[in-house]
């Protein structure tokens, strides 16, 4: 992985260590893990404060080295000139200063004072690494400076004309955050709802959908688990903010327009890791999760990271049961030119008695009822299991060129029987009843090259990548019309009997394959740097064809086959008038293939639309001042609307691609530590939505379903002065209110969440052991978190949740 240079900022004591990121101009970025420590290079580095001097030479040498910025730099450096391998031009720098070097295996370093021998307290940093997740992070560790972006790579986040932000296995542990879902809702730009039929989370970025099928795993997609994704094998929840059909190709399922996200696994790290977690509720989930790292061989170049957990017990909703499996298992090899890594896991997860969406049917939304209450029949149920597996590798061609490979597979199952509620304004309604099992089977693979070089005065950034994918899907259900549906009830709810079947599809013991995708695309893109790299423009082009065959579930009638070759460009551009601040701009387009209409409840079941092509225009301002981070946006997508409606005569809906839905919004994040033991993971999201020629006109200029107009959010974790290694927290989520249907004839209303928490970390007999507690919804406040942007139906926000957790690292 390449390594490019741009000025050094100082970041402040014990939250580093080195961004690193050159002085330029340098002679040439240099392949991170390429270099030997024992090459003899010719040298020569300019007087200036010791630190500065230190990272200089580190990215020249292309060795990872820590250390404390704020100390080294109150001392002035001589420089370098001469022939000197890595370690001995680290010594020759730190002569007379007080320190010596440690080594940290794997060819790295750490300074550490002469004096004791003890290393210094330092954030781990690296100056890169095979998949950015060792990544540098602004002061408190909450955010990573970098990400990794799809065929550009991984990158640093202030030098990419694109809104993106990476939340670590910190803001994970201290959150005790159990599912990316929890992860996201500490971005502004992110809502969360339940699924159509099942209970898996879907996201509402930039006010449009992305479904759990479309989170990409180390830039692969169709990998993951497909539904919930739990987070304890993962080190980063990286979000990408806008569509990205360059950045990272189509999705499978065809969501995601509004951003993408991309998962980080952990990697085993220089020093060991051993760590055991038991944690609780005080509604009775109670589990566990043990995780193992180790880095073995010469020079620590083999590494292995085993993960495992498991979690059960009724939750904060009356009568609600759900228990997870994770078994996730990390391989890799870093040598000199080449990096290889595996990533085997297997998730399963149960849930009973879950509670369902709900289906307004009158001419107003029925009023929230108890956050705990439960409106499912006893008699629902889903159960989910993934195995899934991914390769990577690298190889450095010189010290500019890495071309790289990858690809994965996975299997899943999943089956379960679930009820509906359709409600009229005094909450009482009808029942509906599915049973869906489902077989998934894909792969994927990607490959590439990236390289950097220049042309006179300008360097480029140049970027080659081809990718594919390959799905298969079989499905069946059972279901009962609606005129079979029995009475219900949603502050009263009545239990009855599992529903006998009126309709079916497919055979439920061997459901027919109704879908097959074949995904394949190839990029090209380049980053030309004027100016000393203070001006970036990229500019790229893909070229992606869509392979969609579908079968409807219940004829075995294919309704659609079709291939289709589409080109999507992006051009941005970075603007970097001071050293602090970054402004960009781009233009860039989403590509998905079409919608699939509901198996039930619609006219026009599991049919199958052409791809449908968005467009974004972005601009705005970056600013880094070291220890935190802020970015504000303006943006607009234009994305070609899904809508149900219902013609005269029919008593079902139709499902179908109607009009344009105009998505503008303003954005505002804060991330960091602006203040010693104060971190902040704040933002503020206005959005503008209307739709456009509808059919007939009928919703023309109506706001868009699903929508708020605005969500905001304020997070702070603070220090206990005094107390060392004890903090409290807190956040709270405030979201507008937005409309159920596309005729604006339904809505919900703003809703306000605060979660409150504390830490406290010590050691015991040399072990380090952190308490964790953490009161989600304190109020137990009851209300209708989102609407579907689709499917006009309710997700209720979850209940009071106590969160107890004790870790020990051994």
């Amino acid at each position: 992985m390449t390594f490019t240079p741009h000025p050094i900022r100082p970041l402040k004591a014990l939250s580093l260590a080195v961004a690193l990121t050159a002085i330029a101009p340098l002679h040439s970025a240099v392949a991170a893990d390429a270099a030997s420590t024992s090459a003899v290079r010719i040298y020569t580095l300019a007087p200036g404060p010791l630190g500065n001097v230190l990272a200089q030479f580190a990215a020249l040498s292309g060795v990872p080295l820590s250390f404390d910025s704020t100390l080294l730099n109150d001392q002035q450096s001589t420089g370098l000139q001469g022939s000197y391998t890595a370690q001995s031009g680290f010594m020759q720098l730190l002569q007379g200063s007080g320190y010596t070097l440690q080594s940290t295996g794997a060819n790295g370093y750490t300074v550490v004072p002469q004096a004791t021998g003890d290393a210094l307290e330092l954030g781990a940093t690296t100056i890169s690494g095979e998949s950015g997740a060792q990544a540098d992070t602004y002061a408190g560790g909450q955010v990573a400076r970098s990400a990794r972006l799809g065929v550009l790579g991984n990158r640093s986040i202030s030098d990419v004309p694109f809104s993106v932000v990476s939340y670590t296995a910190k803001t994970i542990a201290d959150q005790q955050a159990r599912t990316v879902g929890d992860v996201l809702l500490n971005d502004a730009s992110v809502r969360q709802s339940s699924g159509f039929g099942n209970f898996s989370q879907v996201f509402t970025i930039r006010g449009l959908p992305l479904n759990t099928d479309d989170i990409a795993f180390n830039g692969l997609y169709g990998v993951l688990p497909r539904q919930i994704i739990t987070t304890e094998a993962l080190e980063r929840v990286e979000l990408f903010k806008g569509p990205n059909a360059f950045v990272n190709g189509v999705s499978p399922a065809g969501s995601g327009i509004g951003g993408s996200v991309n998962l980080v696994p952990k990697r085993a790290e220089d020093t060991p890791t051993r760590s055991v977690t038991l944690d609780t509720t005080t509604d009775g989930q109670s589990g566990g999760h043990l995780d193992l790292g180790q880095r073995f061989g010469e020079d620590n170049r083999f590494g292995a990271r085993v993960n495992l957990a498991k979690h059960g017990g009724d939750t904060a909703i009356e009568d609600e049961f759900r228990s997870s499996q994770l078994v996730a298992v990390a391989l890799d090899y870093r040598g000199d030119r080449l990096r290889v890594s595996t990533d085997f896991g297997y998730q399963k997860q149960r849930i009973n008695n879950g509670r369902s969406v709900v289906y307004p049917n009158g001419t107003q939304v029925p009023e929230a009822p108890s956050a705990k209450h439960n409106y499912a029949q006893d008699w629902s149920w889903s159960e989910l299991e993934d195995t899934y597996g991914m390769f990577n590798a690298e190889y450095d061609l010189n010290e500019s060129w890495t071309a790289y490979v990858g690809g994965g597979a996975k299997h899943t199952r999943e089956n379960g029987q679930y009820s509906s509620l359709y409600v009229g304004n005094n909450g009482s309604g009808r029942v509906g009843f599915l049973y869906s099992p489902h077989d998934e089977d894909n792969k994927s693979a990607m490959a590439g090259l990236n390289g950097h070089f220049n042309t006179g005065a300008v360097t480029h950034q140049v970027n080659f990548g081809l990718s594919g994918i390959w799905g298969e899907q079989r499905s069946a259900f059972e279901a009962i019309l609606q005129a079979n549906r029995q009475p219900g009830n949603l502050y009263d709810p009545v239990q009855i009997s599992r529903p006998s079947v009126t309709y079916f599809g497919s055979d439920i013991h061997d459901p027919r394959i109704v879908g097959k995708n074949r995904i394949k695309s190839a990029a090209v893109s380049d980053t030309l740097g004027f100016i000393d790299d203070r001006v970036l423009l990229t500019l790229g082009v893909r070229r992606q064809t869509i392979e969609v065959d579908a079968w409807n579930t219940t004829t075995g009638v294919r309704n659609a086959n079709y291939a289709e070759t589409i080109t999507t460009p992006v051009y941005g551009l970075v603007v970097k008038p001071w050293e602090h601040v970054s402004f960009y701009a781009n233009r860039i387009e989403g590509l998905a293939q079409g919608p699939t209409a509901p198996l039930t409840n619609v006219t026009n079941p599991g049919e199958v639309f052409a791809p449908n092509r968005s467009k974004q225009t972005e601009a705005g301002v970056k600013l880094d001042w070291d220890s935190f981070g802020a970015t504000l946006g303006v943006y607009r997508i234009e994305q070609p609307n899904n809508a149900t409606s219902r013609l005269p005569g029919n008593t079902l809906d139709t499902f179908s691609v109607d009009g344009e839905q105009i998505n503008k919004g303003v954005e505002l994040n804060v991330f960091g530590e602006p203040i010693d033991g104060l971190r902040l993971l704040a933002g503020a999201t206005w959005m503008n939505t209307e739709l456009k020629n509808t059919s007939n006109g009928l919703s023309d200029g109506n706001r868009a379903a699903g929508v708020p107009r605005f969500q905001y959010n304020v997070g702070a974790d603070w220090d206990i002065p005094g107390i060392q290694g004890a903090a409290v927290n807190a956040r709270m989520l405030r979201t507008g209110g937005e409309y159920v249907n596309a005729t604006n004839t339904l809505s919900i209303p703003a809703w306000t969440r605060v979660d409150l928490g504390a830490r406290y970390g010590f050691k015991a007999d040399d072990k380090d052991i952190t308490l964790r507690a953490n009161v989600e919804n304190v109020a137990n406040k009851a209300y209708w978190a989102s609407a579907s942007t689709a499917n006009n139906y309710l997700t209720q926000g979850e209940p009071r949740t106590v969160k107890l957790s004790a870790t020990v690292d051994f």
